[in-house]
Parts: C-alpha cells; structure tokens; sequence
C-alpha cells in the first residue's frame, strides 16, 4: 500500500507541477507573444496549454483515487503531540497536584503555507467534495510545531506543566496560516494520592 500511495504522490507532484508550469509558460510568455504575433499559436504555446490541462487532469484522477482508497481504509491523521517531560492541560487545574508556582505565559507559533500545486489539489476537492486533507495536513503539522515550541519554553522555565493551554489560528494571506498555543507554565506540587 505504501507503493501505491507513493505513485499517487508522485503523479500529483508531476500535475502540479505541469500545470504551474503551463500556467506560467501560457500567461506570461504565451500572451505577449500572442498579442504581438500572428494568430498561429507556436509548438511551445501548445505545449504549455497541454501541460496545464494535463496537469489538472492528473491532479483530478489522483485526488479521486486517493479518495476513493481513503474511504475504503477509514484512514485518519495521526494527532499525537510532541513528546515532553511537561504536562499539558487546557484546564486551570491539574487533578490530584496543586500549583505551587506560577512561572508564566509560554507561547509558540508558526505560519505554514502549502504551494500552489497542492492549492489546486484542494481546490479539485471543493469541486468533488470531501476534507481537504491538504489543508488538514498543513493546520495538523504547524499545531504539532506550535506546541513543540510552548513546550520547549516551558522547559527552559523549568515547569512542570502548562495549564490554561489554548490555540488561536489565524489566515494570514491565500494558502497561509498562522498557529498560536499558549498557556500559562507552572510548578506543580508532588501527587496527591
């Protein structure tokens, strides 16, 4: 199965990259060329107009395969969080400790973007329907860096935990966006049992 999502990648890659290429090649060396020129469009012209509907073609056709075998498997994303020596709580209370000490906010954030290729990927999804595991993907991994970096200020503040954690997200521009986690690090008591 690995193989096979492999090549699915692979030929999206290619598409995406086709039609950005096409893209490109038509607007802004194809009209120019047109407008100045004679009617007759040249080979490379062609080409480019080729490549662009090729290239969405084969996105369409991998983002329905892909579809079609994620239905089939039930597949879902991994939401396992970095691993660390301190506690995350989105509480104000961890159970059975008591704060004994309040070292302050901890923050970490980051802006992700996706490239266009993949854009067109999750464009062809809201034509077909379905999550747009692209943008999924993306908001998936910058919360896992978000967090990753709370943590490792916690750590330099030497907490034991961070309580009150919340996530903001913002959109920054198109494709992009930004991911906020905060909280409030602490020193916690030895349980209480």
């Amino acid at each position: 199965m690995k193989v096979v999502q492999l090549i699915i990648k692979a030929l999206r890659l290619v598409g995406s990259l086709a039609f950005v290429l096409g893209l490109f090649t038509a607007i802004f060396a194809g009209v120019p060329w047109y407008v100045y020129h004679e009617p007759i469009l040249p080979w490379w012209l062609k080409t480019a107009a080729y490549c662009l509907l090729g290239g969405i073609l084969l996105v369409l056709l991998t983002v329905a395969a892909e579809q079609g075998k994620g239905k089939a498997q039930g597949k879902e994303l991994s939401t396992a969080e970095p691993r660390s020596r301190v506690l995350i709580q989105n509480s104000t209370e961890v159970p059975n400790r008591k704060v004994t000490e309040i070292l302050g906010l901890v923050k970490g954030h980051t802006i992700f973007a996706i490239w266009i290729g993949r854009d067109l990927s999750a464009l062809v999804r809201l034509v077909l329907g379905g999550e747009l595991l692209e943008y999924t993907e993306m908001m998936g991994r910058a919360r896992k860096i978000a967090t990753g970096r709370m943590l490792t200020q916690a750590e330099e503040l030497g907490a034991d935990a961070v309580i009150n954690v919340r996530f903001m997200t913002t959109s920054v521009m198109g494709s992009a966006a930004e991911l906020l986690a905060y909280g409030t690090a602490v020193k916690l008591s030895k349980p209480a049992y």
